[in-house]
């Protein structure tokens, strides 16, 4: 149910690095949600056509939604740490934009049900 997608400007890295990259992410959600990691979807999607401040210099689009409620502190300390998760993309911190999104239940569904 916690869900992190990246979508980037930069080309993909080796396949090796991407599979490192996204079960960082996927302990880290699972951590800063207090969720089981079981339960954790990464996605990465490099290469897209992108711009920020006018420019294509290298951008990234970070979606994190998850059931339930996530407070003022949780945002803020996974913007800080997946900011700078993503700094081996060569991407600034100032061109890193996270969309937090707390889903109801019965709008997330898994293995012919809902969460709510």
């Amino acid at each position: 149910m916690p869900l992190i997608k990246v979508q980037t400007s930069v080309t993909a890295p080796e396949k090796a690095e991407i599979e490192v990259m996204l079960k960082s992410l996927s302990a880290k959600l699972a951590k800063h949600t207090g969720k089981p990691e079981s339960y954790v979807m990464t996605a990465f999607e490099p290469g897209i056509p992108m711009t920020f401040a006018g420019t294509t210099d290298p951008v990234c689009y970070i979606e994190i939604k998850s059931v339930g409620t996530m407070n003022s502190s949780q945002t803020e300390a996974m913007s800080q740490d997946f900011c700078q998760q993503n700094q081996h993309l060569d991407i600034p911190k100032n061109r890193i934009y996270i969309e937090f999104t707390d889903a109801k239940g019965s709008m997330w569904g898994w293995n012919g049900t809902t969460f709510g």
